[in-house]
Protein backbone atom coordinates (compact mmCIF):
# COMPACT_ATOMS: atom_id res chain seq x y z
CA UNK A 1 0.00 0.00 0.00
CA UNK A 2 1.10 3.58 -0.28
CA UNK A 3 1.37 7.19 0.83
CA UNK A 4 1.27 9.83 -1.19
CA UNK A 5 2.47 13.09 -0.14
CA UNK A 6 0.93 16.08 -1.55
CA UNK A 7 0.43 19.61 -1.43
CA UNK A 8 -2.63 22.00 -1.67
CA UNK A 9 -1.50 25.55 -2.86
CA UNK A 10 -4.28 27.61 -1.45
CA UNK A 11 -3.43 31.61 -3.09
CA UNK A 12 -4.91 34.07 -5.37
CA UNK A 13 -4.48 34.08 -8.74
CA UNK A 14 -5.49 37.36 -10.17
CA UNK A 15 -7.69 37.16 -12.81
CA UNK A 16 -5.81 37.71 -16.22
CA UNK A 17 -2.46 37.96 -14.33
CA UNK A 18 -1.15 34.64 -16.98
CA UNK A 19 2.49 35.43 -17.18
CA UNK A 20 2.49 36.09 -13.22
CA UNK A 21 0.48 33.32 -12.63
CA UNK A 22 2.25 30.60 -13.99
CA UNK A 23 5.91 32.40 -12.02
CA UNK A 24 3.55 31.82 -9.35
CA UNK A 25 2.80 28.10 -10.18
CA UNK A 26 6.37 27.44 -10.83
CA UNK A 27 7.59 28.99 -7.43
CA UNK A 28 5.17 26.99 -5.29
CA UNK A 29 5.84 23.46 -7.12
CA UNK A 30 9.71 24.10 -6.54
CA UNK A 31 8.61 24.78 -2.70
CA UNK A 32 6.81 21.36 -2.42
CA UNK A 33 9.21 19.47 -4.59
CA UNK A 34 11.95 21.03 -1.29
CA UNK A 35 8.76 19.70 0.79
CA UNK A 36 9.12 16.28 -0.47
CA UNK A 37 5.37 16.36 -2.00
CA UNK A 38 4.71 14.21 -4.72
CA UNK A 39 1.79 15.93 -5.81
CA UNK A 40 0.94 19.84 -5.80
CA UNK A 41 -2.58 20.61 -7.11
CA UNK A 42 -3.74 24.27 -7.96
CA UNK A 43 -7.15 26.05 -7.74
CA UNK A 44 -9.77 26.03 -10.42
CA UNK A 45 -8.46 28.04 -13.53
CA UNK A 46 -5.39 28.86 -11.85
CA UNK A 47 -3.61 30.06 -15.31
CA UNK A 48 -6.45 32.57 -15.95
CA UNK A 49 -7.71 33.50 -12.51
CA UNK A 50 -11.42 32.80 -12.02
CA UNK A 51 -13.59 34.30 -13.08
CA UNK A 52 -12.16 35.19 -16.09
CA UNK A 53 -15.78 36.74 -17.48
CA UNK A 54 -15.85 37.94 -21.19
CA UNK A 55 -11.77 37.52 -21.23
CA UNK A 56 -12.59 34.08 -22.53
CA UNK A 57 -14.32 35.48 -25.88
CA UNK A 58 -10.48 36.93 -26.74
CA UNK A 59 -8.97 34.11 -28.34
CA UNK A 60 -5.19 35.80 -27.80
CA UNK A 61 -6.16 35.19 -23.55
CA UNK A 62 -6.91 31.73 -24.53
CA UNK A 63 -3.64 31.26 -26.69
CA UNK A 64 -1.44 33.07 -23.78
CA UNK A 65 -2.91 30.59 -21.25
CA UNK A 66 -2.00 27.52 -23.37
CA UNK A 67 0.97 28.95 -23.89
CA UNK A 68 2.02 29.22 -20.12
CA UNK A 69 0.93 25.85 -19.21
CA UNK A 70 3.24 24.57 -22.04
CA UNK A 71 6.38 26.48 -19.62
CA UNK A 72 4.65 25.46 -16.55
CA UNK A 73 4.27 21.68 -17.92
CA UNK A 74 8.06 21.96 -18.77
CA UNK A 75 9.22 22.29 -15.00
CA UNK A 76 6.96 19.65 -13.55
CA UNK A 77 10.23 17.01 -13.10
CA UNK A 78 10.26 15.48 -9.90
CA UNK A 79 6.67 16.42 -9.00
CA UNK A 80 3.16 16.00 -10.62
CA UNK A 81 1.09 19.48 -10.78
CA UNK A 82 -2.65 19.57 -11.39
CA UNK A 83 -3.17 22.89 -12.89
CA UNK A 84 -6.74 24.39 -13.79
CA UNK A 85 -7.00 26.74 -17.44
CA UNK A 86 -9.16 27.26 -19.95
CA UNK A 87 -9.01 24.45 -22.48
CA UNK A 88 -9.79 25.83 -26.09
CA UNK A 89 -10.04 23.04 -28.24
CA UNK A 90 -13.16 24.27 -30.93
CA UNK A 91 -14.79 24.74 -27.89
CA UNK A 92 -14.12 26.12 -24.31
CA UNK A 93 -13.68 23.87 -21.21
CA UNK A 94 -13.36 24.54 -17.64
CA UNK A 95 -9.95 22.88 -17.24
CA UNK A 96 -7.50 20.82 -15.23
CA UNK A 97 -4.48 18.95 -16.65
CA UNK A 98 -2.04 16.84 -14.88
CA UNK A 99 1.92 18.09 -15.44
CA UNK A 100 4.61 15.36 -14.90
CA UNK A 101 7.53 14.37 -15.92
CA UNK A 102 7.86 17.65 -18.24
CA UNK A 103 4.58 17.07 -20.12
CA UNK A 104 1.15 17.31 -20.04
CA UNK A 105 -0.51 13.79 -18.84
CA UNK A 106 -4.04 14.38 -19.23
CA UNK A 107 -6.48 17.07 -18.97
CA UNK A 108 -10.10 16.99 -17.22
CA UNK A 109 -12.65 18.74 -18.32
CA UNK A 110 -15.27 20.21 -15.52
CA UNK A 111 -18.86 18.43 -16.11
CA UNK A 112 -21.16 20.46 -13.82
CA UNK A 113 -21.27 24.09 -15.06
CA UNK A 114 -22.80 26.52 -12.16
CA UNK A 115 -25.51 28.98 -13.97
CA UNK A 116 -27.04 30.38 -10.99
CA UNK A 117 -26.43 33.16 -8.39
CA UNK A 118 -22.91 34.23 -9.50
CA UNK A 119 -22.09 31.59 -12.04
CA UNK A 120 -21.89 31.77 -15.78
CA UNK A 121 -20.13 29.12 -16.65
CA UNK A 122 -22.85 28.16 -19.49
CA UNK A 123 -22.30 31.55 -20.98
CA UNK A 124 -18.27 30.51 -21.71
CA UNK A 125 -17.75 26.61 -21.22
CA UNK A 126 -18.97 23.47 -22.72
CA UNK A 127 -19.51 20.68 -20.02
CA UNK A 128 -17.07 17.55 -19.92
CA UNK A 129 -18.90 13.91 -19.66
CA UNK A 130 -16.43 11.59 -17.75
CA UNK A 131 -14.33 11.38 -14.50
CA UNK A 132 -10.51 11.21 -14.90
CA UNK A 133 -8.83 8.50 -12.71
CA UNK A 134 -5.43 7.79 -12.89
CA UNK A 135 -2.98 5.94 -10.60
CA UNK A 136 -0.48 8.39 -8.82
CA UNK A 137 2.33 6.73 -6.97
CA UNK A 138 0.46 3.60 -6.00
CA UNK A 139 -3.10 5.58 -4.94
CA UNK A 140 -5.82 5.66 -7.20
CA UNK A 141 -6.71 9.28 -7.46
CA UNK A 142 -9.92 10.94 -9.21
CA UNK A 143 -9.55 14.19 -10.39
CA UNK A 144 -12.80 16.78 -10.57
CA UNK A 145 -13.52 20.75 -10.48
CA UNK A 146 -15.60 22.50 -8.04
CA UNK A 147 -19.37 22.04 -8.93
CA UNK A 148 -18.40 18.36 -9.76
CA UNK A 149 -18.49 17.34 -6.27
CA UNK A 150 -21.99 19.46 -5.79
CA UNK A 151 -23.35 17.03 -8.19
CA UNK A 152 -23.63 13.27 -6.94
CA UNK A 153 -22.95 11.84 -10.65
CA UNK A 154 -18.84 12.98 -11.46
CA UNK A 155 -17.88 11.65 -7.80
CA UNK A 156 -19.72 8.51 -8.47
CA UNK A 157 -18.10 8.23 -11.94
CA UNK A 158 -14.63 8.32 -10.75
CA UNK A 159 -15.67 5.83 -7.35
CA UNK A 160 -16.70 3.33 -10.25
CA UNK A 161 -13.53 3.83 -11.70
CA UNK A 162 -11.63 2.44 -8.45
CA UNK A 163 -10.77 5.78 -7.37
CA UNK A 164 -9.90 5.89 -4.01
CA UNK A 165 -8.73 10.00 -3.45
CA UNK A 166 -10.57 12.97 -4.95
CA UNK A 167 -8.40 15.93 -5.46
CA UNK A 168 -11.17 18.82 -5.82
CA UNK A 169 -9.96 22.13 -6.91
CA UNK A 170 -12.31 24.75 -6.22
CA UNK A 171 -13.07 28.75 -6.70
CA UNK A 172 -15.93 28.57 -3.96
CA UNK A 173 -17.04 32.38 -3.13
CA UNK A 174 -17.64 33.46 0.14
CA UNK A 175 -20.56 33.63 2.31
CA UNK A 176 -21.07 33.28 5.97
CA UNK A 177 -23.45 29.97 5.41
CA UNK A 178 -21.01 28.67 3.09
CA UNK A 179 -18.83 26.51 5.31
CA UNK A 180 -21.34 24.61 7.11
CA UNK A 181 -22.89 23.66 3.74
CA UNK A 182 -19.13 22.16 1.93
CA UNK A 183 -18.93 20.01 5.42
CA UNK A 184 -22.25 18.69 5.51
CA UNK A 185 -21.81 18.30 1.30
CA UNK A 186 -18.24 16.78 1.44
CA UNK A 187 -18.85 14.32 4.05
CA UNK A 188 -21.82 12.82 2.16
CA UNK A 189 -20.10 12.46 -0.99
CA UNK A 190 -17.15 11.26 0.90
CA UNK A 191 -19.91 8.14 2.52
CA UNK A 192 -21.64 7.91 -0.48
CA UNK A 193 -18.61 7.10 -2.43
CA UNK A 194 -16.64 5.40 0.12
CA UNK A 195 -13.71 8.00 -0.87
CA UNK A 196 -11.55 10.38 0.78
CA UNK A 197 -11.53 13.98 -0.59
CA UNK A 198 -9.06 16.36 -0.72
CA UNK A 199 -10.55 19.75 -1.14
CA UNK A 200 -8.50 22.67 -2.18
CA UNK A 201 -10.41 26.15 -2.57
CA UNK A 202 -9.04 29.49 -4.04
CA UNK A 203 -8.07 32.47 -1.59
CA UNK A 204 -9.06 36.51 -2.12
CA UNK A 205 -10.77 39.32 -3.41
CA UNK A 206 -12.01 39.37 -7.42
CA UNK A 207 -14.01 42.49 -7.86
CA UNK A 208 -17.47 41.65 -5.36
CA UNK A 209 -16.09 38.41 -4.84
CA UNK A 210 -14.17 36.90 -2.22
CA UNK A 211 -12.84 33.94 -1.92
CA UNK A 212 -12.00 32.26 1.42
CA UNK A 213 -9.73 29.07 0.86
CA UNK A 214 -10.97 27.16 3.84
CA UNK A 215 -9.70 23.80 2.19
CA UNK A 216 -10.66 20.27 4.01
CA UNK A 217 -9.46 16.90 4.45
CA UNK A 218 -11.93 14.66 4.55
CA UNK A 219 -12.14 11.20 5.07
CA UNK A 220 -14.08 8.01 3.58
CA UNK A 221 -16.29 8.00 6.38
CA UNK A 222 -17.05 11.45 6.38
CA UNK A 223 -14.65 12.46 9.07
CA UNK A 224 -12.68 16.23 8.57
CA UNK A 225 -9.32 15.37 9.13
CA UNK A 226 -8.41 18.88 8.49
CA UNK A 227 -9.20 22.21 8.13
CA UNK A 228 -7.01 25.45 6.67
CA UNK A 229 -7.74 28.66 7.95
CA UNK A 230 -10.15 30.71 6.00
CA UNK A 231 -8.29 33.82 4.30
CA UNK A 232 -5.10 32.52 4.65
CA UNK A 233 -2.76 32.12 1.59
CA UNK A 234 -0.94 28.64 2.79
CA UNK A 235 1.20 25.95 0.83
CA UNK A 236 -0.74 23.03 2.53
CA UNK A 237 1.33 19.81 3.20
CA UNK A 238 -0.49 16.51 3.67
CA UNK A 239 -0.13 12.50 3.66
CA UNK A 240 -2.60 10.11 2.14
CA UNK A 241 -2.22 6.41 3.56
CA UNK A 242 -3.80 4.24 1.60
CA UNK A 243 -3.73 1.09 3.77
CA UNK A 244 -5.92 3.64 6.41
CA UNK A 245 -7.58 5.74 4.27
CA UNK A 246 -6.45 8.44 6.59
CA UNK A 247 -5.24 12.16 6.32
CA UNK A 248 -2.33 13.31 8.24
CA UNK A 249 -2.19 17.13 7.56
CA UNK A 250 1.16 18.46 8.07
CA UNK A 251 1.26 21.69 10.32
CA UNK A 252 -1.62 23.06 8.66
CA UNK A 253 -2.33 26.83 10.14
CA UNK A 254 -5.30 27.07 12.76
CA UNK A 255 -7.97 29.44 12.56
CA UNK A 256 -8.32 31.38 15.92
CA UNK A 257 -11.93 32.81 15.75
CA UNK A 258 -14.82 30.60 13.11
CA UNK A 259 -17.60 33.01 14.41
CA UNK A 260 -19.93 34.08 11.84
CA UNK A 261 -18.30 38.03 12.60
CA UNK A 262 -15.14 36.82 12.39
CA UNK A 263 -15.24 35.48 8.74
CA UNK A 264 -17.31 38.03 7.78
CA UNK A 265 -15.37 40.88 9.00
CA UNK A 266 -11.95 39.40 7.50
CA UNK A 267 -13.90 38.70 3.99
CA UNK A 268 -14.61 42.37 3.59
CA UNK A 269 -11.10 43.16 4.93
CA UNK A 270 -9.43 40.65 2.40
CA UNK A 271 -12.10 42.59 -0.35
CA UNK A 272 -10.82 45.74 0.52
CA UNK A 273 -7.45 44.64 0.24
CA UNK A 274 -7.26 43.32 -2.87
CA UNK A 275 -9.48 45.56 -5.18
CA UNK A 276 -7.29 48.31 -4.13
CA UNK A 277 -4.21 46.74 -4.42
CA UNK A 278 -5.02 44.55 -7.92
CA UNK A 279 -6.82 48.45 -9.39
CA UNK A 280 -3.02 50.01 -8.22
CA UNK A 281 -4.42 52.70 -6.02
CA UNK A 282 -2.52 53.95 -3.47
CA UNK A 283 -4.93 53.81 -1.01
CA UNK A 284 -8.63 55.34 0.13
CA UNK A 285 -10.53 57.84 1.31
CA UNK A 286 -13.31 57.72 3.01
CA UNK A 287 -15.98 60.31 4.48
CA UNK A 288 -16.43 60.07 8.12
CA UNK A 289 -19.49 61.40 9.74
CA UNK A 290 -19.54 60.00 13.49
CA UNK A 291 -21.93 57.29 12.66
CA UNK A 292 -21.25 53.69 12.73
CA UNK A 293 -21.20 52.97 8.84
CA UNK A 294 -18.48 55.23 8.35
CA UNK A 295 -16.98 53.92 11.67
CA UNK A 296 -16.59 50.79 10.72
CA UNK A 297 -15.77 51.10 7.04
CA UNK A 298 -12.91 53.02 8.63
CA UNK A 299 -11.74 50.33 11.13
CA UNK A 300 -12.15 47.90 7.75
CA UNK A 301 -9.82 49.93 5.23
CA UNK A 302 -7.10 50.30 8.41
CA UNK A 303 -7.26 46.77 9.04
CA UNK A 304 -6.79 45.96 5.28
CA UNK A 305 -4.40 48.71 4.21
CA UNK A 306 -2.70 49.97 7.05
CA UNK A 307 -3.33 53.35 8.57
CA UNK A 308 -1.21 55.72 6.52
CA UNK A 309 -2.92 54.10 3.05
CA UNK A 310 -6.38 55.84 4.45
CA UNK A 311 -7.75 59.00 4.71
CA UNK A 312 -10.92 60.32 6.73
CA UNK A 313 -12.32 63.46 5.57
CA UNK A 314 -15.04 64.98 7.81
CA UNK A 315 -17.95 67.04 5.75
CA UNK A 316 -19.83 68.77 8.39
CA UNK A 317 -22.92 70.83 7.63
CA UNK A 318 -24.96 73.09 9.96
CA UNK A 319 -26.77 70.10 11.16
CA UNK A 320 -24.13 68.01 11.92
CA UNK A 321 -23.81 67.94 15.98
CA UNK A 322 -20.93 68.29 17.89
CA UNK A 323 -20.91 65.03 19.08
CA UNK A 324 -20.62 63.22 15.41
CA UNK A 325 -17.49 65.54 14.90
CA UNK A 326 -15.95 64.97 18.12
CA UNK A 327 -16.43 60.83 17.44
CA UNK A 328 -15.36 61.19 14.14
CA UNK A 329 -11.68 62.78 15.81
CA UNK A 330 -11.82 60.42 18.00
CA UNK A 331 -11.54 57.49 15.81
CA UNK A 332 -9.25 58.66 13.74
CA UNK A 333 -6.90 59.88 16.18
CA UNK A 334 -7.35 56.09 17.74
CA UNK A 335 -6.82 54.18 14.26
CA UNK A 336 -3.94 56.84 13.19
CA UNK A 337 -5.33 57.90 10.59
CA UNK A 338 -5.37 61.25 8.81
CA UNK A 339 -8.80 63.32 8.93
CA UNK A 340 -9.14 66.69 6.96
CA UNK A 341 -11.91 68.58 7.91
CA UNK A 342 -13.91 70.28 5.00
CA UNK A 343 -17.23 72.23 5.84
CA UNK A 344 -20.16 72.19 2.98
CA UNK A 345 -22.11 75.40 3.90
CA UNK A 346 -20.45 77.45 1.03
CA UNK A 347 -20.83 75.08 -1.56
CA UNK A 348 -24.01 74.41 -0.20
CA UNK A 349 -25.18 77.91 -0.70
CA UNK A 350 -23.45 78.28 -4.03
CA UNK A 351 -25.87 75.62 -5.19
CA UNK A 352 -28.74 76.91 -4.01
CA UNK A 353 -28.26 80.33 -4.74
CA UNK A 354 -27.67 79.28 -8.30
CA UNK A 355 -30.51 76.78 -8.38
CA UNK A 356 -32.93 79.54 -6.46
CA UNK A 357 -34.87 80.83 -9.61
CA UNK A 358 -35.61 77.22 -10.76
CA UNK A 359 -36.74 76.61 -7.11
CA UNK A 360 -39.07 79.51 -7.14
CA UNK A 361 -42.83 79.15 -5.31
CA UNK A 362 -41.80 75.22 -4.50
CA UNK A 363 -41.16 74.32 -0.87
CA UNK A 364 -38.22 72.88 0.75
CA UNK A 365 -38.14 69.09 0.64
CA UNK A 366 -35.88 65.80 0.19
CA UNK A 367 -34.38 68.13 -2.71
CA UNK A 368 -32.28 70.33 -0.45
CA UNK A 369 -30.86 67.12 2.13
CA UNK A 370 -30.03 65.18 -1.23
CA UNK A 371 -27.97 67.80 -2.21
CA UNK A 372 -26.45 68.41 0.84
CA UNK A 373 -25.43 64.78 0.41
CA UNK A 374 -23.82 65.97 -3.39
CA UNK A 375 -21.99 68.00 -2.03
CA UNK A 376 -19.79 65.70 -0.05
CA UNK A 377 -20.09 63.39 -2.63
CA UNK A 378 -18.60 66.05 -4.93
CA UNK A 379 -15.94 67.06 -2.65
CA UNK A 380 -14.50 63.41 -1.53
CA UNK A 381 -14.32 62.51 -5.50
CA UNK A 382 -12.15 65.53 -5.83
CA UNK A 383 -10.11 64.45 -3.29
CA UNK A 384 -10.19 61.36 -4.80
CA UNK A 385 -9.35 62.90 -8.39
CA UNK A 386 -6.63 64.66 -7.16
CA UNK A 387 -4.68 62.20 -4.40
CA UNK A 388 -5.30 59.27 -6.82
CA UNK A 389 -6.59 57.64 -3.91
CA UNK A 390 -9.79 55.60 -4.27
CA UNK A 391 -13.17 56.38 -2.36
CA UNK A 392 -15.23 54.20 -0.43
CA UNK A 393 -18.47 54.32 -0.26
CA UNK A 394 -19.91 53.52 3.92
CA UNK A 395 -23.68 52.58 2.68
CA UNK A 396 -25.05 49.33 4.15
CA UNK A 397 -27.31 46.74 2.91
CA UNK A 398 -30.51 47.64 4.42
CA UNK A 399 -29.80 51.24 2.94
CA UNK A 400 -29.31 49.81 -0.52
CA UNK A 401 -32.07 47.69 -0.43
CA UNK A 402 -34.47 50.66 0.48
CA UNK A 403 -33.24 53.23 -1.34
CA UNK A 404 -32.16 55.15 2.24
CA UNK A 405 -28.50 56.48 0.06
CA UNK A 406 -28.47 59.21 -2.30
CA UNK A 407 -27.22 58.22 -6.13
CA UNK A 408 -24.39 60.77 -6.73
CA UNK A 409 -24.32 61.36 -2.64
CA UNK A 410 -23.47 59.24 -0.45
CA UNK A 411 -23.03 56.42 -3.25
CA UNK A 412 -20.24 58.14 -5.01
CA UNK A 413 -17.34 56.03 -5.20
CA UNK A 414 -15.07 52.69 -6.59
CA UNK A 415 -15.91 50.23 -3.71
CA UNK A 416 -18.71 50.01 -1.14
CA UNK A 417 -17.21 47.29 1.63
CA UNK A 418 -20.65 47.48 3.59
CA UNK A 419 -23.09 46.79 0.49
CA UNK A 420 -23.78 43.28 1.50
CA UNK A 421 -23.88 43.97 5.06
CA UNK A 422 -27.58 44.67 6.74
CA UNK A 423 -27.83 47.36 9.10
CA UNK A 424 -27.93 44.88 12.37
CA UNK A 425 -24.67 42.90 10.87
CA UNK A 426 -23.06 45.97 11.14
CA UNK A 427 -23.49 46.56 15.17
CA UNK A 428 -22.40 43.05 15.33
CA UNK A 429 -19.10 43.58 13.41
CA UNK A 430 -18.67 46.63 14.90
CA UNK A 431 -19.26 45.30 18.53
CA UNK A 432 -16.84 42.11 17.40
CA UNK A 433 -13.77 44.34 16.33
CA UNK A 434 -13.95 46.02 19.35
CA UNK A 435 -13.32 42.89 21.67
CA UNK A 436 -9.80 43.27 22.57
CA UNK A 437 -9.31 47.58 21.74
CA UNK A 438 -11.59 50.00 21.06
CA UNK A 439 -11.38 51.50 17.58
CA UNK A 440 -15.18 52.50 17.04
CA UNK A 441 -16.03 54.48 19.82
CA UNK A 442 -18.91 53.06 21.73
CA UNK A 443 -20.76 56.05 21.88
CA UNK A 444 -21.05 55.53 18.13
CA UNK A 445 -22.14 52.57 18.32
CA UNK A 446 -24.65 53.33 20.78
CA UNK A 447 -26.38 56.20 19.43
CA UNK A 448 -29.29 56.39 17.51
CA UNK A 449 -28.45 56.37 13.73
CA UNK A 450 -29.17 59.51 11.28
CA UNK A 451 -28.60 61.26 8.44
CA UNK A 452 -28.23 64.76 10.22
CA UNK A 453 -29.52 66.05 7.00
CA UNK A 454 -31.99 68.42 8.92
CA UNK A 455 -32.81 68.79 12.11
CA UNK A 456 -33.51 66.38 14.95
CA UNK A 457 -33.49 63.87 11.80
CA UNK A 458 -33.41 59.91 12.91
CA UNK A 459 -33.26 57.11 10.49
CA UNK A 460 -36.58 55.92 11.94
CA UNK A 461 -38.51 58.49 11.21
CA UNK A 462 -38.00 56.82 7.21
CA UNK A 463 -37.62 53.77 7.86
CA UNK A 464 -39.04 50.98 10.02
CA UNK A 465 -36.88 50.06 13.29
CA UNK A 466 -33.71 48.24 11.83
CA UNK A 467 -34.44 45.10 13.54
CA UNK A 468 -37.56 44.49 12.08
CA UNK A 469 -36.22 46.18 8.62
CA UNK A 470 -33.10 43.60 8.20
CA UNK A 471 -35.63 40.52 9.23
CA UNK A 472 -37.96 41.93 6.64
CA UNK A 473 -35.37 42.30 3.66
CA UNK A 474 -34.10 38.92 4.29
CA UNK A 475 -37.34 37.41 4.02
CA UNK A 476 -37.98 38.96 1.11
CA UNK A 477 -34.37 39.29 -0.35
CA UNK A 478 -32.17 36.18 0.53
CA UNK A 479 -34.83 33.95 0.79
CA UNK A 480 -37.19 35.03 -1.99
CA UNK A 481 -40.50 35.07 0.03
CA UNK A 482 -43.72 36.68 -1.29
CA UNK A 483 -45.11 39.51 0.26
CA UNK A 484 -48.04 37.32 1.69
CA UNK A 485 -45.55 34.64 2.71
CA UNK A 486 -43.90 37.77 5.24
CA UNK A 487 -47.43 38.97 6.50
CA UNK A 488 -47.92 35.16 7.46
CA UNK A 489 -45.15 34.89 9.21
CA UNK A 490 -46.37 37.54 11.99
CA UNK A 491 -45.13 41.16 10.35
CA UNK A 492 -46.97 43.76 9.90
CA UNK A 493 -48.52 44.02 6.67
CA UNK A 494 -48.40 47.59 5.80
CA UNK A 495 -44.89 47.34 6.83
CA UNK A 496 -43.92 44.72 4.54
CA UNK A 497 -46.20 46.63 1.55
CA UNK A 498 -43.93 49.33 1.80
CA UNK A 499 -40.69 48.13 2.17
CA UNK A 500 -41.12 45.82 -0.60
CA UNK A 501 -42.48 48.81 -2.42
CA UNK A 502 -38.93 50.36 -1.61
CA UNK A 503 -36.86 47.45 -2.81
CA UNK A 504 -38.73 47.28 -6.05
CA UNK A 505 -38.54 50.96 -7.21
CA UNK A 506 -35.06 51.18 -6.04
CA UNK A 507 -33.49 48.82 -8.39
CA UNK A 508 -31.80 51.66 -10.93
CA UNK A 509 -30.09 53.14 -7.42
CA UNK A 510 -28.46 49.71 -7.12
CA UNK A 511 -27.39 49.42 -10.91
CA UNK A 512 -25.14 52.07 -10.54
CA UNK A 513 -23.78 51.48 -7.15
CA UNK A 514 -20.05 50.91 -6.98
CA UNK A 515 -19.25 46.71 -5.96
CA UNK A 516 -18.77 45.50 -2.49
CA UNK A 517 -17.69 42.62 -1.49
CA UNK A 518 -20.38 39.54 -1.50
CA UNK A 519 -20.68 37.82 2.13
CA UNK A 520 -24.38 36.69 1.96
CA UNK A 521 -26.77 34.20 0.30
CA UNK A 522 -27.72 36.97 -1.71
CA UNK A 523 -25.59 39.87 -1.99
CA UNK A 524 -26.68 43.10 -4.92
CA UNK A 525 -25.22 43.07 -8.63
CA UNK A 526 -24.35 40.01 -10.41
CA UNK A 527 -25.54 37.47 -7.24
CA UNK A 528 -29.44 39.34 -7.92
CA UNK A 529 -30.38 40.36 -11.02
CA UNK A 530 -34.25 42.04 -11.37
CA UNK A 531 -34.95 44.55 -14.27
CA UNK A 532 -35.13 47.98 -13.40
CA UNK A 533 -38.29 48.42 -15.59
CA UNK A 534 -40.79 46.19 -14.40
CA UNK A 535 -44.56 46.70 -13.83
CA UNK A 536 -44.13 43.28 -11.28
CA UNK A 537 -44.92 44.05 -7.85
Amino acid sequence: MAVLKFALAQFDFPVGAVARNGERVRELMQQARVAGAQLIAFPELTLSGYPPEDLLLRPSFLAACERELTEVAKVADGIAAFVGHPHAMGEVYNAASLLAAGKMQFTAHKQALPNYTVFDEKRYFRPGHDSAVADLSGVSVGWLVCEDIWEPEPAARAASKGAELLVVINASPFDVGKSAQRDELLARRARENHVAIAYLNLVGGQDDLVFDGGSLLVEPGGRIAARASAFADALLLAEYDSATRKFRAIDWPVEADASREARAYAAIVRGIADYVGKNRFPGVILGLSGGIDSALTLALAADALGADKVTAVRLPSRYTSGLSNDLAAEQAQALGVELLTIPIAAPFAGFLDALAPAFAGRASDVTEENLQSRCRGTILMALSNKTGRMLLTTGNKSEYATGYATIYGDMCGGYAPLKDCYKELVYALSRWRNRNAEVIPIAVIERAPSAELRENQRDEDSLPPYATLDAILERFIEDEQSQAEIIAAGFDEATVRRVARLVLASEYKRRQAAPGPKISTRAFGRDRRYPISSGWR
